[in-house]
């Protein structure tokens, strides 16, 4: 959804061709901004227009894991995040983000 100078992507999980990944945190972290990256796009957005992620984990033991993948997917570009365990997600999944992309100075 686009609102003014800003981009918001609801929370994105891993799915492919309409079902949830079968793989572990990275992969799901990995897919999941994947599909934040076309969603993103398709708003003349991109993940370094990302200013703030929430990332939901139905384990905070898996945190590592996670971290790992979101800085290979966002780079050097670090935005501001929160990250909380959660009892449960859609399907399954093991890990959703959300985001807040600013696009004003484009």
């Amino acid at each position: 959804m686009k609102v003014g100078d800003w981009v918001i992507c609801s929370g994105q999980i891993a799915l492919q061709d309409g079902a949830l990944l079968d793989g572990g945190v990275g992969e799901q972290v990995t897919l999941a901004l994947s599909n934040m990256a076309g969603l993103l796009e398709s708003q003349g957005a991109s993940l370094s227009d990302v200013a703030k992620t929430t990332v939901f984990m139905v384990d905070m033991d898996d945190y590592a894991e996670m971290n790992t993948a979101y800085i290979a997917a966002f780079g050097d570009h670090r935005p501001t995040r929160s990250a909380f365990a959660v009892a449960g997600l859609p399907i399954g999944a093991r890990v959703e983000i959300e985001a807040w992309a600013y696009i004003g100075d484009k």
